[in-house]
């Protein structure tokens, strides 16, 4: 079976400690034999470079869609699989497993390694589009199961039907289209190089039509809770990619900084704290959300890791929506 979701052919740069140089040229000489069709070359320089930086996630993550490419598609998954233990930030990884189960109609697999991509990043449109994909194929299998039980269920059949037409068959999702105008999207991580896509004449992922069944289904709902938590993980995350503009624009204008200090003052020295500190990791687990009209609080714990101190804490943050976003006023630590 062709693919039917689009496979995230983004380039991944988290080596730290790595001369810039030497790491451009390692990434260009790679993507220069993929972008030629020279695929066992760019293996072969893809496993040199890992021979020597074992960890380094942009040739593991390239040798992925490589091996995909080549159907090699149990090593692609173990790939995909170990990228997203070690690099559990990032969406893409979680994404192009999706891609590889769905191939191999392993659906709810592939759902739930959609709603890791999209919980990792809300705003990962190529993780949300291929989950309604993966939704409307798994709507195809429920109604032709209801039919095979009664056979005489017209409006299973009608669903059916309008969910044949969406996905193009009944076998393999979305029928592929390959078109050297309509490359496979890339998706990109701030701050990183990116690989191009591939050459004109290379078979590409299908564009899929978003899936009408799929704003039915219970999971696509979303409460104003998983908005507040949505805001919460995406604080976290530009926290974490170190970026430092976004990071600060989740925080309310009138945020209670620490001490007292002026905005600017508080802003300044959190931005000497994150910038250019190596690698920094935040991860939010076990979140409670309440709300009580426009003011929402989340108690969760916190994980930070960075090159020089890893550590471990409770974390109160009270959010207050304004023109309609959910922004930080209160941050605490502690119980």
């Amino acid at each position: 079976m062709r693919y039917s979701l689009k496979t995230a052919v983004a380039a991944i740069a988290l080596t730290v400690g790595l001369s810039p140089i030497a790491y451009a040229d390692d990434a260009s000489d790679a993507s220069k034999l993929y972008k030629a069709g020279q695929l066992n070359e760019a293996i072969k320089k893809i496993d040199s470079v890992l021979a020597q930086r074992p960890k380094d996630a942009q040739m593991r993550f390239l040798k992925g869609i490589i091996l995909t490419e080549q159907n090699k598609q149990a090593e692609a998954i173990t790939i995909f699989t170990k990228l997203t233990d070690d690099y559990p930030e990032l969406p893409e990884p979680y994404n192009n497993l999706a891609v590889l189960y769905a191939s191999n109609g392993q659906f709810l697999k592939a759902s739930a390694a959609l709603e890791m991509a999209i919980r990792t990043n809300p705003t990962y449109g190529t993780a949300h589009e291929n989950l309604g994909d993966v939704y409307a194929k798994l709507a195809s299998q429920s109604y032709d199961k209801a039919l095979q039980l009664d056979s005489g269920n017209s409006t299973a059949k009608l669903k059916l039907n309008l969910v044949k037409n969406l996905i193009g068959n009944t076998t393999g999702g979305v029928n592929p289209k390959t078109s050297a105008a309509n490359p496979a999207p890339i998706a990109t991580i701030p701050n990183t190089p990116t690989i191009a896509a591939p050459p004109p004449n290379r078979a590409t992922e299908p564009k899929a039509t978003p899936a009408p069944v799929a704003q039915n289904k219970p999971a696509a709902v979303t409460s104003e809770k998983d908005v507040v938590l949505d805001v919460v993980e995406a604080w976290a995350k530009a926290w974490s990619s170190q970026n430092v503009s976004k990071y600060l624009g989740y925080y309310a204008k009138d945020f209670q900084t620490p001490n007292k200090q002026s905005r600017s003052a508080w802003a300044e020295d959190r931005r000497s704290r994150i910038e250019g500190k190596g690698k920094i990791g935040v991860r939010i687990d076990d979140p409670n959300v309440s709300i009580d009209g426009n003011s929402a609080t989340v108690k969760f714990k916190q994980y930070y890791t960075s090159d020089r101190l890893s550590s471990t804490s409770r974390k109160t943050l009270v959010l207050t929506k304004q023109d309609g976003k959910w922004l930080i006023k209160q941050e605490r630590s502690g119980s």
